[in-house]
Parts: structure tokens; C-alpha cells; sequence
């Protein structure tokens, strides 16, 4: 089994006000991450999720779209320390 590993995906474009929180959650869920999204003032999305490399590669990868009616203009990742959040959850 592989480690867990966190990441954090700043999201900008047209990210606010397109259901991006809650589609990611809906992915986050698919793919067996935890952690959160949640909106910043400055009209992007900061996600931190937590599994295994390949499946935060895939939530990057469709960060990169986002839902149906999202913009996405450029995704910013990082990594940091593992939180062990307990599922996924939408922030304000």
C-alpha cells in the first residue's frame, strides 16, 4: 500500500459561483481522497487533498477542467504534511 501523500491546488479562472467545491468534493470521493475545498477572497479555489500519488494526479488532472461551467485560467500544486482529514468536505 502506498503512503499518503498531501497536496494543496490552487485554482484560478472562473472558479466561484460554478459548483467547482462541490464537483471536487464529488471527485475527491471518487478517487478515495480526504481533505477540503474551499473558496478564497480573491475568487480562487484552494484545495488540500490526501491519498495516494496517483490519485492526486487524477484530482490535478481534472482541476485542470473543472466542472461544466468553469474556467479554469491555471492550477497552482504544492505538497505539504499529511493532516489526516477524515473525508472530504466543502469549506466557505
Amino acid at each position: 500500500m502506498s503512503q499518503l501523500h498531501h497536496r494543496i491546488f490552487h485554482v484560478h479562472g472562473r472558479v466561484q459561483g460554478v459548483f467547482f467545491r462541490q464537483s471536487t468534493q464529488q471527485e475527491a470521493r471518487r478517487l478515495g481522497l480526504s481533505g477540503y475545498a474551499r473558496n478564497n477572497s480573491d475568487g480562487t479555489v484552494t484545495i488540500e487533498a490526501e491519498g495516494i500519488p496517483e490519485a492526486l494526479d487524477a484530482l490535478e488532472a481534472w482541476c485542470r477542467h473543472g466542472p461544466p461551467l468553469a474556467r479554469v485560467e491555471k492550477v497552482e500544486p504544492s505538497s505539504g504534511p499529511v493532516q489526516g482529514y477524515d473525508g472530504f468536505e466543502v469549506r466557505r
